[in-house]
């Protein structure tokens, strides 16, 4: 083998990134915006956060941990006011600490200001350098808080033109929601690599991450936010701005595969239906003689449900999840062979004992779960094991807002498929391929990221003069490249207003 495959600890999924909510014109904004962000808890568990708005006032709640186990009523009943913003985190950039936990909330020249953002800033390093050169005193280790100092640097005459002279100077991906004393704003980049949407409620508005925050309170989906669109949401109306440059979309594919709810709805499309339509793909791309299909619970689910029928083979629930299992949990001091794996799955040996086994997975990161999970099942007596992933071999890691491994723990990235086959011990290995995966997405193949599988990035790091920089130097290395300054773009005159698209 080109190298040796790590058995230390790890997932075989990226990690999940972040969630945002915004709610503006309701008087229970607080309530609404701890449920809807209860609905995208699996977007993020590190650390959630609450800031609202009363009467110009802002109110703040912050925790580490689980929604549910932060926002009691108690300090729910802190946060009051018609419109609030809420932010559940995995760090991409920054330690994981309260510290870092969002939303981002200052006051400066212009009154209170609070920012919840989900992506990542690729000069987030460089740009916060300069402002530190400029006075800018940060209180975190977020990329996220840069945009706050971009806005109180702007000269722009007021909130909106700061807001638009701010998301000018940053490149990378950005979802985000930002409360000020008097509105609220919703911004997406040019790329509309992240996903947010709006939804209308009786009184009021919510935009979030996923539509499954819409379902759970009740509200009216309306539609998403256009990519490089920024709205503006007050009491006396909405407006809609396009104020970024025009690019090619590239929304990013494994919300379809993996990140998204299967209950939500992104980008005009069924999450639960694509996948099963990429599980279809893979059927016909890989199909092997087996006697069952099943699933890695529980994103595995609807891919091995599209694989079983258009294979004609019989699903069933060979693993089950046990779904109470915490972030972290007690080992037993005697070490128990794949602890781990066997407390949060257990293989049914009725359904696999003397069968020839189809599983199905939607992704392979570094593969030692998957190794894991094919032992169980040979244990529980498979006969034949065979591994069906339905999405690529994972090749890159992402820098837009996803907690990923670095390229040389993703085994697909330095073995052979017939070395990870090995290595999982499985009788047969397939991915779906490329071209599948993006074939049953919908829309235009050009209209989305797969730089995780493809290694082709649709953001780039550029210099003043456009030249690209390499997205894998660290920050060392890029400095010495001379980024443009960000700090004396915002301190030219003020941004010209954008042009107003519509009122809504």
């Amino acid at each position: 083998m080109k190298q040796r495959i790590s058995e230390k600890h790890g997932s075989d999924h990226f990690n999940d990134q972040c969630g945002v909510v915004g709610v503006f014109g309701h008087k229970e904004a607080a309530n609404l915006t701890y449920l809807g962000l209860y609905a995208l808890q699996h977007r993020g568990q590190e650390s959630s956060g609450i800031v609202s708005n009363h009467g110009g006032q802002f109110y703040q709640q912050k925790g580490m941990g689980l929604v549910a186990d932060i926002f009691t009523k108690d300090r729910l009943k802190h946060l009051p006011g018609d419109a609030a913003i809420g932010h559940n985190r995995y760090s991409t950039t920054g330690a994981s600490e309260l510290n870092n936990a969002q939303p981002v909330s200052v006051n400066f020249a212009f009154g209170n200001l609070a920012l919840a953002h989900n992506g990542n800033l690729l000069n987030s390093e460089v740009v916060r350098s300069e402002l530190e050169a400029y006075g800018a005193i940060f209180q975190s280790g977020i990329d996220s808080e840069v945009i706050i100092h971009l806005i109180a640097h702007s000269r722009g005459s007021t909130m909106l033109d700061r807001i638009v002279d701010a998301l000018q100077q940053v490149q990378g991906a950005f979802s985000l929601v930002v409360l000020t004393e008097d509105g609220m704003f919703v911004a997406r980049d040019s790329y509309g690599i992240r996903p947010l949407s709006m939804a209308r409620l009786k009184h009021g508005w919510i935009a979030a991450s996923e539509t499954c925050a819409f379902d759970l309170i009740g509200a009216e989906f309306v539609r998403d936010v256009e990519p490089g669109e920024l709205v503006w949401i007050r009491r006396d109306g909405v407006q809609s701005y396009h104020p970024f440059p025009k690019t090619n979309q590239a929304r990013c594919v494994f919300e379809y595969v993996y990140f998204s709810r299967p209950d939500s709805i992104a980008d005009g499309h069924s999450v639960y239906s694509i996948r099963k339509r990429l599980g279809r793909q893979l059927a016909k791309e890989s199909a092997v003689e087996a006697d069952v299909v099943i699933a890695v619970p529980d994103s595995g689910v609807p891919a091995a449900l599209g694989y079983a029928e258009a294979c004609g083979l019989p699903f069933e629930n060979g693993l089950i999840r046990n779904h109470y299992v915490g972030r972290t949990f007690i080992e037993p001091e005697q070490a128990i062979r794949h602890f781990g794996v066997k407390v949060k799955l257990n293989a049914i040996h009725d359904i696999l004992d003397g069968k020839r086994v189809v599983i199905v997975d939607d992704s392979l990161v570094r593969g030692t779960t998957s190794r894991k999970i094919v032992k169980m099942v040979r244990q529980a007596g498979a006969k034949e094991i065979h591994m069906r992933i339905s999405s690529p071999p994972t090749l890159s890691p992402c820098f837009y807002g996803i907690d990923t491994p670095t390229k040389q723990e993703l085994i697909a990235s330095t073995h052979t498929e017939k070395e990870v086959r090995r290595y999982i011990t499985a009788d047969s290995l397939a991915y779906l391929s490329l071209d599948g995966m993006l074939s049953a997405a919908p829309g235009e193949k050009s209209g989305y990221c797969a730089a995780c599988f493809s290694e082709q990035y649709p953001i780039v790091l550029t210099g003043p003069d456009q030249q690209q920089l390499p997205l894998f130097e660290p920050f060392e290395s890029r400095s010495k490249h001379a980024v443009s300054p960000a700090v004396s773009s915002g301190a030219r005159s003020a941004t010209k207003a954008p042009t107003r698209k519509r009122t809504e």
